[in-house]
């Protein structure tokens, strides 16, 4: 290795170390279930976005076995050559309808679709109006675009309009783009909307809003867009496949011209090969049961609002959250990575969000209540909490 390099690198991660915002990581030993097994130990599960435990459900095991027997692991090709499967088009259909789009297109990741569709429409003679609080996918693909970048503070309609006002006003831009998440996936809060769509309507901006922690959790399972019934108002729905869906993935849902255009300048799309045909057979199918019915959605928030008041009876910090995400803040973060050591060596799996994650000084352990959990693994956690809480002087 290149001495240079080797310097830099131990550097660093000794002061990453140091500060305590080295994330060690862990392999499950098994499904990511409700129940984990880490290192040889069971433990409650409270940190995957495995929201309505689809990731292990039997109906969707089976769909995706019968997948690969017809028509392989792979797709084996980019989908612009012969990567396109009949599986892939009934998804994009599947998709549009759940969202309430005229079409829709998918993509290997969440954080791909980010990174191809705003570079894809947007340039460097464009502006982007983006939440501070952005997904690091969105920020890096407002990046890529190269167009002007314009933070507004955290759901503040106010700063959003008089920077849009004076951003319009400028003549600088051709296009002004508006982009925020549905559901903040640290803060659990939901974004304001119908506010940014009237904002957006007043100075022609286009709307963009991903719904990764939104898709199967809020508006009955549709989304945060379906939520407030905007789904004609919003130019892209963007979202994953691998949260609440339970598989892998991402999409973009809008107009047809917007998703044809997608089709042929978005260069994830272009250059890398198509989800595997057993994953489209589950995620087509999870977003069927989502559609049918609102029984595993119902429940996630059942145990969401459970838990939350538990743990706000016990005296922790849970912020303002408006969805199932149950943040403790326990700011400093060596004493957050502390915290989350200790619930792990007391049988419950919660991780440590510190830096660049969340801003400094506001480290947190992030809880993800599914519907899969039972009220008896939800209060063996609390009681778990109490006991480590208390020991640690963080109630």
């Amino acid at each position: 290795m290149s001495k240079i390099l080797d310097a830099f690198l131990n550097e660093n991660l000794e002061a990453l170390r140091d500060q305590g915002l080295y994330n060690e990581i862990d392999a499950v030993e098994g499904a990511n279930g409700p129940m984990i097994q880490v290192n040889g130990k069971q433990l409650i599960n409270l940190s995957s976005n495995n929201y309505l435990g689809l990731a292990t459900n039997e109906e969707l095991k089976q769909v995706a076995k019968k997948a690969i027997d017809k028509y392989g692991v792979g797709a084996g090709a980019v989908r612009t050559i012969n990567g396109t499967m009949d599986l892939h088009v009934l998804l994009e259909e599947k998709l549009a309808e759940f969202k309430g789009t005229e079409s829709a297109i998918s993509y290997q990741s969440g954080f791909n679709c980010n990174m191809a569709a705003i570079s894809a429409v947007m340039d460097k003679n464009d502006a982007i109006l983006s939440d501070q609080l952005n997904h690091a996918s969105i920020i890096d693909g407002c990046r890529l675009s190269k167009a002007k970048i314009i933070a507004y503070n955290h759901s503040d309609m106010d700063d959003l309009r008089a920077k849009a006002k004076e951003a319009k006003e400028s003549g600088l831009y051709n296009k002004i783009m508006v982009i925020t998440d549905g559901v903040f996936s640290m803060d659990g809060d939901i974004a304001k909307l119908p506010e940014i769509v009237e904002i957006a309507k007043e100075f022609d901006l286009i709307t963009y809003v991903d719904d990764a922690h939104g898709s199967g959790v809020t508006g009955k399972g549709k989304g945060t867009v379906k939520h407030f019934g905007l789904e004609k108002e919003i130019d892209f729905q963007i979202g994953t496949l691998s949260k609440a869906i339970g598989v892998v993935g991402g999409y973009v849902a809008g107009k047809k011209n917007l998703i044809d255009w997608l089709k042929v300048r978005s260069r994830p799309f272009l250059f890398s090969t198509a989800v595997t045909p057993g994953d489209v057979a589950a995620i087509t199918r999870a977003l069927q049961m989502i559609m049918d019915s609102t029984e595993l959605h119902d429940k996630l928030w059942e145990n969401g609002d459970y838990l939350k008041a538990g743990l706000k009876k016990l005296g922790f910090n849970i912020g303002a959250s408006e969805t199932p995400i149950t943040p403790c803040i326990i700011g400093d973060e060596k004493l957050t990575q502390q915290f989350s050591k200790r619930l792990v060596e007391e049988g419950v799996y919660a991780k440590a969000i510190v830096f660049p994650t969340v801003p400094k000084g506001t480290g947190r352990v992030r809880n993800m209540p599914t519907a899969a959990h039972t009220k008896e693994m939800l209060d063996n956690a609390l009681a778990i909490y109490e006991k480590v809480g208390r020991e640690l002087g963080v109630i």
